[in-house]
């Protein structure tokens, strides 16, 4: 097999000689900025450095609860029995006890919006039995994810040698959260939750100032600092931030604001291409027809630098095909890739689909074909 690249000019995009504005120092252990609607990572430091998770656990304990409920394993108004392990349980509470009446959806406001270690372990409990064995079924589904630096030893985020993560994995289990749960996700936003006469607001305090950001969750213990996951949706893409290991509640607070607005300030959303748009037609053999498009399924929008879609010549587009692209093919298979580079430097690969069906040809198509790649 060999590769065949097709260099292509990319007419409808501009690119500006200016490099891209380079992200604000941020006074934190580790950090990553994503355009989550696209796929890109826009800026990282240490992104795959082993940190304590604290209490942005709680999404992945929340991801398995609203799996569970999806599944049918669990019921929001199912009543929880509160066990003397989660009525105790140290740290940030929800304030549940052993002889109230509490409900699986009550908790989850309990989890989201309080961060309460109890509500924690009383859904780990009701999905698991116990919170070791809901560890398992987390440890799994990070699994499953590709989180492939996390393990969990609890669901709440608690301190253990063994329980660690990295922001690059945070950001691609908030990914699936939105992505897989977005009407469970829309709790992230809500401001305040009161349980047993005690009203505790979100401790996302920037919820208040941007009405653009819907959430996600914050985390604190002594030795991991204080860290903080949001994300901004404003109508055009969702821009999430991973921030851990700052001094104070206020630092989280700075860091991401600066951070996002970088992301909104050095960056804009192109759309490059229409779905069906094929940007090659690629040959093929011994099918039906001798030539098929490739191109996107949907709309292709990337986060580009600013300025990039206002200025001529510094983007290059190259379509790498693996050869002889042998038929049937079906629509929607991936059949090539798009190399982007902008301003010389490499910027992505993404995958391009077959934008129609080629079903195999006759024995006699076959056979020339097979006679022309003979002499090829």
């Amino acid at each position: 097999m060999r590769f065949l690249a097709f260099l292509l000019s990319l007419v409808s995009l501009h690119v500006c000689a200016q490099a891209v504005e380079p992200p604000p120092p941020l006074a934190a252990r580790a950090w990553m900025l994503i355009d989550q609607t696209t796929g890109q990572t826009l800026a990282a430091r240490n992104p795959e450095q082993k940190v304590e998770p604290a209490s942005l656990t709680k999404i992945m304990t929340t991801y398995v609860v609203y799996a569970a409920l999806r599944d049918g394993k669990l019921k929001r108004d199912q009543v929880v029995p509160v066990s003397e392990k989660a009525w105790k349980a140290p740290g940030s509470r929800m304030f549940i006890a052993p002889d109230q009446q509490v409900t699986v959806d009550a908790l989850i406001s309990g989890v989201v919006i309080q961060s309460g270690n109890d509500a924690s372990i009383a859904l780990a409990e009701a999905v698991a039995g116990s919170e070791e064995a809901f560890a398992s079924l987390m440890n799994a589904e990070a699994k499953r994810l590709g989180l492939a630096n996390t393990h969990y030893v609890n669901s709440t985020g608690l301190p253990d040698p063994a329980h660690m993560t990295t922001v690059s994995d945070l950001a691609r289990l908030t990914t699936a959260l939105i992505r897989d749960f977005p009407e469970d996700y829309k709790r992230y936003a809500a401001k305040d939750f009161t349980w047993n006469k005690i009203k505790q607001p979100n401790r996302n305090r920037l919820l208040w100032l941007d009405p653009a950001i819907d959430g996600v969750k914050t985390g604190h213990t002594e030795s991991a600092g204080f860290c903080l996951i949001a994300s901004r949706h404003d109508g055009a893409r969702r821009l999430t931030t991973v921030v851990v290991g700052t001094p104070s509640d206020n630092a989280r607070m700075q860091e991401t604001l600066a951070l996002l607005h970088y992301g909104a300030r050095a960056f804009d959303a192109v759309k490059l291409y229409d779905k069906g748009q094929a940007l090659s037609q690629l040959k093929i053999f011994k099918g039906s027809r001798n030539t098929v498009g490739a191109g996107f399924a949907e709309d292709f929008v990337l986060s580009l630098p600013k300025g990039v879609a206002s200025n001529p010549e510094r983007i290059q587009v190259e379509v790498h095909s693996r050869q002889p692209l042998l038929a049937p093919v079906k629509q929607g298979d991936r059949i090539a890739t798009m190399k982007l580079t902008v301003d010389g430097k490499p910027f992505g690969e993404h995958a391009l689909v077959a934008l129609a069906d080629v079903p195999v040809a006759g024995i006699l198509g076959r056979a020339w074909d097979s006679l022309r790649l003979w002499f090829q």
